[in-house]
């Protein structure tokens, strides 16, 4: 090793430890702002409440269906009995809202996914550099999928709301607007790792722009784009779980009603639906990726 060859090498790594030292002492920071603010603080009882919200989480409320007290009596805190009810049956009853709720959160995250994938089409191709386009048309692209990455799709769905109601249309809008900034961003790159000597040998032949991106473009990045849509689906039904707390429909309204009244059980039983829904797509989505790739 030469004497320049070592200089570039220490200078590499005095870079890297460089950027180490400022990513520490940005923790430090934010951990020492937090400290003297008195906002580190875990509560009065955490062991206790750990303890206690652990142990309802431990028995999900679907188990009520089968195992449930027919004659659930609700008493004062003199022990008058306020009222009696099936748990039973109401816990079935439940059940139901939770598969309706499963299938509107399933829908808007569908729904929303495709929408986003057909408007970020355009503007990932756009905004890839080896296709060359227009600088006006490229730059506003790229514009157009950094915004739409910023915002977050509570954001969306928030603003969406205010426009087109309560409802499930508000949730498929805000998953669509957040994911095309996304899927721009992967369907261009997948255009840029393309071999541009094919795409430039379909152009010699006076190929048209169309004809040149149906013809070259579009087979070699088709399996990409499958996957990659795939991909942000599954990442959509997670992300739509949580719609339904600002009036999207879905599972997070039966969330934020568990949440408000402290329901546990019932929140337990939401999120093994939520870990079964997304698993099952993942193994799915996994083996049509296999085959593609």
């Amino acid at each position: 090793m030469n004497w320049m060859q070592f200089k570039l090498r220490l200078k590499g790594r005095l870079g890297f430890f460089g950027l180490v030292f400022l990513y520490a002492l940005i923790v430090f920071g934010c951990v020492y702002s937090l400290a003297t603010a008195g906002d580190l603080s875990m509560g009065r009882n955490p062991v206790a409440n750990f303890i206690k919200t652990a142990t309802e989480f431990a028995r999900p409320s679907f188990l009520d269906v089968w195992f449930g007290d027919p004659a659930y009596e609700y008493k004062s805190d003199d022990g008058t009995v306020l009222r009696t009810e099936n748990r039973q049956e109401v816990e079935h009853q439940w059940l139901v809202q939770l598969g309706f709720a499963t299938w509107t959160t399933f829908k808007i995250a569908t729904l929303g996914s495709l929408l986003g994938a057909i408007l970020a089409l355009p503007f990932g191709v756009l905004s890839a550099k080896n296709i060359k386009a227009p600088r006006v048309l490229t730059a506003f692209s790229r514009l157009v999928l950094d915004t739409s990455r910023s915002i977050h799709t509570l954001v969306f769905g928030l603003v969406l709301v205010g426009i087109v109601g309560l409802g499930p249309t508000a949730g498929i809008l805000a998953i669509a607007f957040h994911s095309l900034g996304t899927y721009g961003k992967l369907f261009a790159e997948s255009i840029e790792t393309l071999d541009m000597a094919s795409i430039e040998a379909v152009k010699g032949v006076g190929a048209s722009p169309s004809q040149t991106f149906f013809w070259s473009v579009w087979p070699n990045v088709l399996p990409q784009w499958v996957s990659s849509h795939l991909y942000l689906w599954e990442y959509n039904i997670r992300d739509s779980t949580i719609l339904g707390i600002i009036g999207a429909g879905g599972l997070g309204l039966l969330i934020s009603e568990a949440v408000a009244l402290f329901q546990w059980g019932r929140l337990s039983s939401i999120l093994i639906v939520v870990v079964l829904m997304v698993t099952a797509f993942d193994a799915i989505s996994r083996r049509i990726r296999t085959a593609l790739l």
